[in-house]
């Protein structure tokens, strides 16, 4: 059993990759080409970064609203909270859905970076395209690694967060929502530490993006 899922395993992942090639291929008949995708698929994460970063900062607002709210009024705020970490959670599966995209077509690019350098018949040209691939990818390199552990800042937030949805769902009360608010503390720092990192991610994106469309 384990083997034959081993082999479906490997099988889909064949498909997968098969089915990438096939697009690039066709997008390269259309004028389009690796470098040109993975710069799209680069601002195109920027941009989800910038909207999760938001979207997580809605949603301490939300909670941290609630924690000041009498029983009055707790209903209407737990259901504006719980649409707001609903919304996270979204953005944060897009996010990491745009990252892998992203190295996806990076590996393809380098990869085929480094075929075509074996064709040159100059000398001096094959050596300025190996050093250009060197410092891409070197510059790549730094770019998702900061794309990676925003993300990896992303997670214990939102699982913070879905806790204390789920906690307020079946305890919503004044006494209850009190109690919360050392969470929210503790989750306004992990916030501010979130952002920085975004912020740190989308500014090394940009230089990225900018250098590889002067270049």
């Amino acid at each position: 059993m384990k083997q034959l899922l081993t082999l479906m395993l490997v099988v889909s992942l064949s498909a997968c990759g098969t089915a990438q090639k096939v697009r690039y291929s066709a997008l390269e008949t259309m004028g389009v080409h690796k470098r040109d995708i993975l710069v799209d698929r680069i601002e195109k994460t920027t941009a989800t970064q910038e909207a999760a970063k938001t979207q997580f900062q809605t949603a301490y607002q939300e909670l941290a609203s609630l924690i000041e709210v009498d029983d009055q009024g707790l209903e209407q705020k737990y259901k504006k909270m719980s649409k707001a970490v609903s919304r996270s959670e979204s953005r944060a599966n897009e996010l990491d859905d745009r990252i892998k995209a992203v190295n996806s077509v990076a590996v393809a690019l380098f990869k085929e970076w480094e075929q075509e350098i074996t064709e040159y018949q100059s000398d001096n040209l094959r050596q300025a395209s190996a050093k250009n691939l060197a410092s891409t990818r070197e510059r790549y390199g730094v770019i998702y690694q900061k794309m990676q552990e925003s993300q990896e800042r992303v997670k214990p937030v939102l699982q913070v967060l879905q806790d204390n949805t789920l906690f307020l769902k079946h305890n919503l009360n004044a006494r209850a929502v009190s109690s919360l608010s050392g969470e929210a503390v503790f989750i306004e720092n992990k916030i501010k530490d979130l952002v920085q990192q975004m912020e740190t991610s989308i500014e090394e994106s940009k230089a990225f993006v900018g250098a590889m469309k002067n270049s």
